[in-house]
């Protein structure tokens, strides 16, 4: 077994799909996580992104498959499941080797398995994209802090830089530790150590606008008054709401 080590880029990931053709790896093994190169039952093969040869890929994928079914494929790659970059080769090589349409050959196991990861993550986005909170800070900055289960900022940006395009934002990624930044014109991805816990009434007046609490707690008041106690259905709003995203959301706090 070959482990292709890569830098955990979509781009490296089809750079290393480019080289298990091109160094013709026999038992190829794609990883992004360098915590796994270290196998005692395979040769290291450290894969360098390359623009060139990761749109090679992606042009002959995209010759292959139908726009909706590479999108399932970048949308399962940003799922962070173990193994898919594996099942993911899997199912480029059956692509590749076919000259039919295999997108809707649920038969075959990394088909079906692309295709309900891409549904999890597309369901996923939808859900960052209704529970996001921002927050003022004083320098005029609207900030938010998700922790979803897949990787969706890439996903979400489009939904957000059209939404909010008159204003300066931040999304940060509690969990990766990466966020998307907005200036008013572009939007940049940003690596910092962010401190997520704002609990702090003291350390709370410092960083957020003199009116943001305010605001806060009106909008827990109205959260709070438009419930109707009689009808109250926990079973259904935790369907709708699940509580893994409770922890940065205002209303309930």
């Amino acid at each position: 077994m070959t482990v292709l080590l890569y830098d955990a880029s979509f781009a490296g990931f089809l750079t290393a799909v480019f080289e298990v053709y091109e160094y013709k790896f026999s038992e190829p093994f794609i990883s992004g996580n360098e915590s796994q190169s270290g196998s005692l039952f395979g040769n290291l093969h450290k894969v360098v992104t390359n623009k060139e040869k990761a749109g090679r890929v992606q042009s002959k994928l995209k010759e292959k498959l139908s726009a909706g079914a590479f999108k399932q494929v970048y949308d399962a790659w940003l799922s962070e499941l173990k193994g898919m970059e594996n099942v993911l080769l899997r199912y480029i090589q059956y692509a590749l080797h076919t000259k039919l349409a295999v997108e809707n050959d649920y038969s075959n196991p990394d088909v079906l398995l692309v295709q309900q990861t891409s549904r999890k993550v597309h369901r996923e986005k939808h859900r960052m994209e209704a529970f996001v909170r921002f927050q003022l800070t004083k320098d005029e900055l609207y900030y938010a802090i998700i922790q979803p289960d897949y990787n969706v900022l890439p996903l979400i940006c489009r939904h957000f830089k059209e939404r909010y395009a008159d204003q300066r934002w931040l999304i940060y990624d509690g969990l990766r530790k990466y966020g998307l930044h907005y200036d008013g014109h572009k939007v940049e991805e940003v690596q910092m150590e962010f401190n997520a816990d704002l609990n702090n009434e003291d350390q709370r007046r410092m960083v957020y606008d003199e009116n943001e609490i305010l605001f806060q707690e009106l909008w827990k008041q109205y959260f709070t008054s438009i419930n109707i106690k009689a009808r109250k259905n926990m079973k259904l709003h935790i369907q709708h709401m699940p509580k893994r995203y409770w922890r940065y959301l205002i209303e309930k706090q």
